[in-house]
């Protein structure tokens, strides 16, 4: 499932909570918790989040870092 919301977060309109939520079947909870754990955490992946012309948040994955980023 680590790849599918990868995946969903690197599309060119990125993906709300929602939509990660029906394709994982994870609570909402669940699904920022990730993103912030193991996505932003443990794999070092900057998250960018931005509301879209609707109000929707929608999250997106930027440039990757280097551990010389994080000191």
């Amino acid at each position: 499932k680590q790849a599918v919301v990868v995946a969903m977060l690197r599309r060119q309109d990125g993906a709300s909570v929602e939509e990660v939520v029906a394709a994982t079947d994870w609570a909402p909870h669940s699904v920022r918790g990730f993103m912030s754990g193991a996505l932003k955490k443990r794999l070092g992946m900057t998250i960018i989040s931005e509301k879209d012309a609707n109000g929707v948040r929608r999250y997106f994955v930027g440039p990757l870092r280097t551990p010389e980023d994080q000191r």
